[in-house]
């Protein structure tokens, strides 16, 4: 039986199948089908998302950042990190590194099992204006990290039905027809911020998510005046942290902290695509 050797890793709760691919292990003929059923928790290996390692003829490597559901998403901030820590245990890099997205190059830098990573330059940064939805018009904030996110400020997150209203976004006419992400963000006293994230891809709520945690981060920032670094509190209990430069409003140099862990690796067999 054919099998394909991987890594399961993850970024603060945010989990992801790793594989390999500079020797092409993985078929592209029916890819999306593949991904799909072996994101699928219970019934295969289960993550939120998927990474393939491949050859670059510029940096240390490309990725292939795909969602549970097959499609590919430009960018992924605990996925970055993940990659990030598997290269370095691989000897595919050294624990300063820099690979290829479809958000631009990416660098990184390891030490145990945390990792920093640059993000791609921010964009399309949107405050306070109103959303129709189904129970009435609701004010909401959007920005572009890497990949487009909606920022919810609140009062407290503990009760939000994050599927329920995140879905209503994330499917809204206003962002089609990619969608967006969804995050429910409230300011803590001591100036950290806790967020809840829905994924699209996912269509669902994760544990995090790092570029949702950048968007938050700034927002915050720019309506709030909290300064660099920001703790950013997850939905799994572990903490991301955001550093950037900001000057009237405009944000650069902006970074993602956090850890990233391997949980096991394995081989994927036959049976974890075939049925």
């Amino acid at each position: 039986m054919r099998h394909i050797e991987f890594y399961k890793a993850s970024g603060s709760g945010n989990d992801f199948i790793i594989i390999d691919n500079r020797d092409k292990v993985v078929d592209e003929k029916n890819l999306k089908t593949f991904i799909e059923k072996i994101c699928r928790r219970k019934m295969s290996v289960g993550a939120d998302g998927f990474i393939l390692i491949e050859e670059s003829d510029s940096v240390d490597f490309r990725w292939r950042f795909f969602n549970a559901d097959g499609n590919p998403a430009e960018m992924c901030g605990n996925g970055a990190r993940c990659v990030a820590r598997f290269a370095y245990l691989n000897r595919i890099a050294g624990s300063e590194m820099s690979f290829e997205t479809d958000a631009g190059i990416v660098s990184a830098k390891v030490s145990k099992d945390m990792v920093k990573i640059n993000m791609p330059e921010l964009s399309e940064l949107k405050t306070d204006y109103l959303l129709d939805l189904e129970n009435g018009d609701l004010t909401i904030n959007s920005i572009n990290t890497g990949v487009p996110h909606v920022v919810i400020v609140m009062d407290s997150i503990d009760n939000v039905d994050v599927v329920k209203l995140g879905s209503e976004i994330r499917f809204h006419d206003i962002f089609a027809p990619a969608g967006t992400n969804v995050n429910f963000i409230c300011q803590n006293k001591d100036d950290t911020i806790s967020i809840r994230t829905y994924e699209r891809g996912v269509e669902d709520e994760t544990l995090a998510c790092g570029t949702g945690a950048v968007a938050g981060a700034v927002v915050t920032s720019f309506k709030f005046g909290i300064k660099s670094p920001i703790k950013v509190i997850t939905k799994s209990g572990e903490s991301l942290y955001i550093y950037f430069k900001e000057n009237q409003g405009e944000f650069s140099d902006v970074y993602l902290e956090g850890d990233a862990r391997i949980i096991y690796t394995g081989e994927l067999h036959e049976d974890a695509w075939q049925f």
